[in-house]
C-alpha cells in the first residue's frame, strides 16, 4: 500500500530565479529516485500510451518540432529530445500563457533506478505569485511525480479515482504537506517568513478547498 505523505517526502524542492528573454523568470525544481532503469522510466514520461496511465491524455506529432497537447491541461511545442537523458517542451495554457518551458532530466543510479529531475522555468504575473509562490505550480507536480512513482511501480488510479482521492482526507493530507513543503522551499530561496507562511496557506486552501488561515 502507497504512502503518499512519504512519497511527497522523498522529494527535493528548490525554487530560484533566470533570466530568459521574455523577462525574469521563476524556476521550481523537483528530484527523485525511482526503483526502474532508465529505459523504463524515458518511456513512461515520452510514450502517449504510458502518459495517459499516469498523467493526462495527450495527442500531437511526437517530434522535435511535433506540438503536444494534454486532455484539460497545458500544450506546446517538443523542444528538445535527447533519448535517454533529456526532454524539454513549452507548455503553455490559457489565452495568454506567456513563456513557460519544462525540462526532464534523467541520471541512470545503478542497473535498476533512475533520478528523475523536472524543472519548470516561467514567466509569472507578479500579482499571481505574490499570492501563491511556487506551491501552485509545485504542487501540481508533486501529484504528477506521485503518479508516475505508482505507475512505474505497477499501480495507479483510474482518472475516477483519482477526482475521489483527491477529495478524500489522504489526499487532502498529502496535498496539505506538499503546500508546507514548497513553503519550506520558497522560504530557503531567501524568501521571508511572512511571505512563505501567507503562499503556503494560499496554496493549500486551493488546492484542497480549507479556509486560508487568518
Amino acid at each position: 500500500m502507497t504512502d503518499f505523505v512519504d512519497e511527497i517526502n522523498r522529494l527535493h524542492r528548490a525554487v530560484g530565479t533566470r533570466r530568459v528573454a521574455a523577462g525574469d523568470a521563476r524556476t521550481v525544481l523537483l528530484r527523485r529516485s525511482y526503483d526502474a532503469g532508465i529505459a523504463d522510466v524515458w518511456d513512461a514520461v515520452t510514450s502517449p500510451e504510458r502518459i495517459a496511465r499516469w498523467f493526462l491524455p495527450v495527442t500531437g506529432e511526437f517530434k522535435v518540432g511535433g506540438r503536444y497537447q494534454l486532455q484539460g491541461n497545458a500544450g506546446g511545442e517538443i523542444l528538445q529530445c535527447d533519448e535517454p537523458e533529456l526532454l524539454r517542451v513549452s507548455w503553455l495554457f490559457g489565452p495568454d500563457p506567456g513563456f513557460s518551458e519544462v525540462a526532464v532530466r534523467l541520471t541512470a543510479e545503478g542497473g535498476e533506478s533512475t533520478v528523475l529531475e523536472l524543472e519548470h522555468v516561467a514567466v509569472v504575473p507578479e500579482e499571481f505569485w505574490g499570492q501563491y509562490g511556487p506551491g501552485a505550480t509545485g504542487v501540481g507536480w508533486d501529484l504528477a511525480l506521485l503518479g508516475l512513482g505508482m505507475h512505474l511501480a505497477g499501480g495507479g488510479f483510474s482518472p475516477e479515482a483519482a477526482e475521489e482521492w483527491s477529495m478524500s482526507d489522504e489526499g487532502k493530507a498529502c496535498m496539505t504537506r506538499s503546500g508546507e513543503l514548497w513553503g519550506a522551499a520558497y522560504a530557503a530561496s531567501g524568501a521571508d517568513a511572512g511571505t512563505a507562511a501567507s503562499t503556503t496557506a494560499a496554496t493549500i486552501a486551493f488546492y484542497t478547498g480549507a479556509e486560508p488561515a487568518s
